[in-house]
């Protein structure tokens, strides 16, 4: 304890002498992967996040509904405009998710290789270029899923692009560790993390089945990220939703998770503190919303986890114990009795 306020000590210190805010002066405090001091250009403020749940459509070949989803996620990037969120995030599958036997060339009955000829790849892009004019008019980053378009005859990409606010995709994650029907027939695996920063908060980007995976979120700490924006179709009833916490919790950063309508009964859309808890969530009824949060490293959901528990972990994995270890025969002897 005496530590501890030894700490929020100095961190109140340098406020009171750079004239920063408390959340501010603690990132000066946060070590990087390296064990360094973060660079002083690392001091983000609260962004407030909005993550939204939308109705999944999985057939690339109706128009109607490709341009249905579009009018819908932007309809919710409105409405998250309105309510000041400053970046929106969407699930796998906002404007489509095509379905392996719709796409399969032996379909609709059996899964094959996937016939990207039949995808209306014009209304998709009209779709994605209105989302993307909307975030410019709105003044709102906008991270939207679809399929990426590959020369052929390589399979397309499933990603998340990342829409400034000036309506321009600034960058774009690639699914990396895809289920064995994607990488079989249907998509081209990605090679690397993604991050990009909205007003100095720091965001990763993962997508599908890759919440089973927890060295990519471990990775996303060692490139001390904020927030990691997450975004799938499948949850499994539910238990998505708790590796989500788990991965929060045990990084000791925010977790946005975004998923469709239909599985708002079970996992609805939410965003999870650094502690693991979650803070908001659409509503459980199936209905197309956001949920809007402060992501505020100063909180009392975030502040302990982000000032203590994160930092320790890098000092512990850095081999902070070797110094501890002794040599003793009792220690050695793994059959010592009592």
């Amino acid at each position: 304890m005496t530590a501890r306020r030894n700490f929020k000590r100095q961190v109140r210190a340098r406020a009171a002498k750079t004239g920063e805010s408390y959340t501010s002066a603690l990132r000066h405090f946060r070590s990087t992967p390296s064990g360094d001091v973060m660079p002083e250009a690392r001091n983000p403020q609260s962004v407030r996040l909005a993550v939204a749940q939308t109705p999944m459509r999985d057939d690339p070949r109706d128009v109607d509904a490709l341009r249905e989803s579009g009018r819908q996620v932007r309809a919710l990037m409105r409405e998250a405009s309105a309510q000041g969120a400053r970046i929106v995030h969407f699930p796998e599958g906002a404007i489509c998710f095509p379905h392996k036997l719709v796409m399969s060339v032996d379909g609709p009955e059996a899964v094959g290789p996937a016939d990207w000829s039949r995808c209306q790849w014009p209304v998709l892009q009209a779709e994605l270029a209105a989302i993307a004019e909307s975030a410019r008019e709105l003044r709102v980053w906008t991270v939207i899923a679809s399929v990426h378009r590959l020369t052929e005859p390589n399979r397309p990409h499933n990603s998340l692009y990342v829409i400034s606010d000036r309506g321009e995709v600034v960058t774009r994650y690639d699914e990396r560790l895809l289920s064995k029907t994607k990488v079989s027939y249907m998509y081209s695996p990605g090679i690397s993390p993604v991050t990009f920063e909205v007003d100095g908060a720091r965001f990763g980007c993962l997508l599908g089945i890759e919440i089973h995976y927890p060295e990519l979120f471990a990775e996303y700490e060692k490139l001390d990220v904020d927030c990691v924006l997450f975004s799938t179709t499948g949850v499994s009833p539910g238990a998505a939703a708790v590796q989500a916490q788990g991965h929060a919790a045990a990084n000791s950063y925010w977790v946005s998770f975004s998923v469709p309508t239909q599985h708002g009964a079970t996992a609805p859309s939410g965003v999870i503190a650094p502690n693991g808890d979650w803070l908001e969530r659409c509503p459980a009824d199936g209905s197309p919303s956001v949920a809007v949060v402060d992501l505020d490293d100063g909180s009392e959901a975030a502040a302990a986890s982000v000032t203590y528990a994160r930092p320790w972990r890098r000092e512990a994995r850095a081999g902070v114990y070797a110094g501890h270890q002794v040599t003793d025969p009792r220690s050695e002897d793994r059959t010592a009795a009592f």
